[in-house]
């Protein structure tokens, strides 16, 4: 189960709304849907959790890239939502990489082997550097963690947050009781 809200930043304080993510394939698709609520370029908080496993926090100021944070990556990674925030820059990936890994794995065969090549034994020597998977997702933590500092919530508390991360958030960004109008 997923919980989406988008807080926008105006004049006369906060906005919140909780959103629907069905249409919602892309970072870019979510960096849109934040830029359509925003009032004059100012500041957009999304958050997306899933059940107490995950959650993250995209950031987005006008024109800018958004800045994304998630709380624990290897549990996002499985999940649909949470694959949109995990970039292949956060994840220290070329961009496009997975799309040539999976072009190159249909050329060769389920063993690793081309066709003709004669299978590895089991007793073959393990190359240290094919041990690591460079597709593998690291476990806790990944993004930038100032997401949130200038607006009342240190790297730290970020760190630390468990359950309720939103509601905390929202808390120290000062938009507790509008958030919780749509909660």
């Amino acid at each position: 189960m997923y919980f989406a809200a988008l807080l926008a930043r105006t004049e006369d304080g906060w906005k919140a709304s909780d959103t629907e993510l069905d249409d919602v394939e892309t970072l870019s698709d979510l960096t849109d849907l934040a830029r359509e609520i925003s009032v004059d370029e100012d500041t957009v908080l999304v958050y997306i959790e899933q059940e107490d496993a995950w959650f993250g926090v995209v950031r987005v100021d006008g024109e800018e890239d958004p800045r994304i944070y998630v709380s624990d990556a290897s549990a996002a990674a499985r999940s649909s939502y949470g694959e949109i925030l995990l970039t292949d820059e956060m994840l220290g990936r070329e961009p496009g990489a997975e799309d040539e890994i999976a072009a190159l794995e249909e050329l060769v065969d389920l063993d690793g082997t081309e066709d003709g090549e004669p299978e590895r034994s089991a007793s073959a020597a393990v190359d240290p550097d094919d041990a690591a998977d460079p597709d593998a997702v690291p476990a806790g933590p990944i993004g930038e963690l100032g997401v949130l500092a200038d607006l009342g919530m240190s790297e730290k508390e970020l760190l630390t947050l468990q359950t309720d991360a939103l509601a905390e958030i929202a808390e120290a960004v000062g938009a507790a009781e509008i958030l919780e109008s749509v909660r």
